[in-house]
């Protein structure tokens, strides 16, 4: 394989009240968390650390974005960290009802 070969992937981040799509081209071989550096969306989110957001591709969670070398095609989503624990908020809304 040629030492430029490129493939295409997008990097997408989003907020209630804003979201980014950013479709770009990197060298094969590159991993998420490089991806997400390339795209320059860690500019555009105040507050967002690359290094310490949770990140999949394609709505499943990879441990590692660091270590995971990105095909053609794929999507790394950024999450945000969740402001409340989903099972609590369940409980919380069976008991209210309970009453």
């Amino acid at each position: 394989m040629a030492d430029d070969a490129r493939i295409h992937v997008e990097v997408t981040y989003a907020l209630p009240d804003k979201q980014r799509l950013i479709g770009l081209d990197v060298p094969e071989g590159t991993t998420m968390l490089e991806a997400a550096k390339l795209s320059g969306i860690e500019e555009q989110f105040e507050g967002l650390v690359l290094e310490k957001a949770p990140m999949g591709i394609f709505g499943k969670v990879v441990a590692n974005p660091a270590g995971q070398v990105l095909k053609p095609g794929e999507r790394v989503e950024i999450y945000r960290p969740l402001l409340a624990d989903p099972k609590l908020n369940r409980k919380k809304r069976a008991a209210e009802k309970a009453r």
